[in-house]
């Protein structure tokens, strides 16, 4: 019989503590489909995107469908994601149920990227203890009840601008929304994403977590929406 050493035994015994602890420090419920508090809609920014993507070098299919110079996207749909008030579950079904064409394609212009669709299905859908029609009808319906300030809508050159004034459109646009309830994120010196915390019945809501991972920049930059 194979002896492992005391520092070996330790080691694991770390190892298999370290990971209770991270799961205990999400949510007891942890990756229970449907069991969940609160969900966040994810804004991107797409020129900010599709920028990356090409300092990346990365020109796959779904990038040329997103990015494509005759496509006039600004803020698109990143996903609507099932949160706890502490972290967050994903991949609550694997393999995720297949996710039929048909949704997806019916999702573009939302979300104009068949990739991300079908990986939002797969690491946030499955949570949300919906089956993939209503959970993309959810996401539509969540999305509906945002406007975007009409400044974002069709910006013809760069921008710079502090994350408050981002907030702060966004609050003036749409009534109920207070500050405690969105969050800014960036990328080095951009505007990545604003991300808007929704009760399961999609009403605004405070989500102190999400607020902490907000964007710290004094300002940031809006590359313009390319244009159709």
């Amino acid at each position: 019989m194979k002896t492992f050493g005391a520092k070996t035994l330790l080691l694991a015994a770390a190892i298999i503590a370290g990971a209770g602890g991270a799961a205990n420090a999400q949510d007891r419920r942890q990756n229970a489909p449907g069991a969940f508090d609160f969900y966040v809609l994810s804004l991107s920014w797409s020129p900010s995107y599709c920028a990356e993507a090409a300092e990346r070098g990365q020109s796959g299919r779904n990038q040329q469908t997103q990015c494509d110079r005759g496509r006039p996207f600004s803020f698109v749909v990143h996903g609507l994601w099932p949160q706890y008030e502490r972290g967050f579950p994903d991949y609550c079904q694997v393999p995720a149920p297949r996710l039929p064409r048909e949704i997806m394609t019916s999702m573009l212009d939302l979300m104009p990227a068949p990739g991300l669709i079908f990986h939002e299905w797969d690491k946030h859908g499955t949570c949300s203890g919906l089956t993939a029609r209503p959970y993309f009808e959810t996401i539509r319906k969540a999305r509906s009840s945002v406007k975007i300030p009409d400044e974002f809508i069709d910006l013809e050159a760069e921008k710079t601008v502090t994350p408050d004034q981002i907030e702060e459109a966004f609050i003036k646009a749409n009534p109920g929304l207070s500050r405690s309830a969105i969050a800014v994120t960036c990328n080095r010196t951009r505007l990545s994403e604003v991300r808007i915390c929704m009760s399961k019945d999609l009403q605004f809501r405070a989500c102190e977590e999400i607020d902490r991972r907000a964007c710290r920049r004094d300002q940031v930059t809006m590359p313009p929406v390319r244009g159709g």
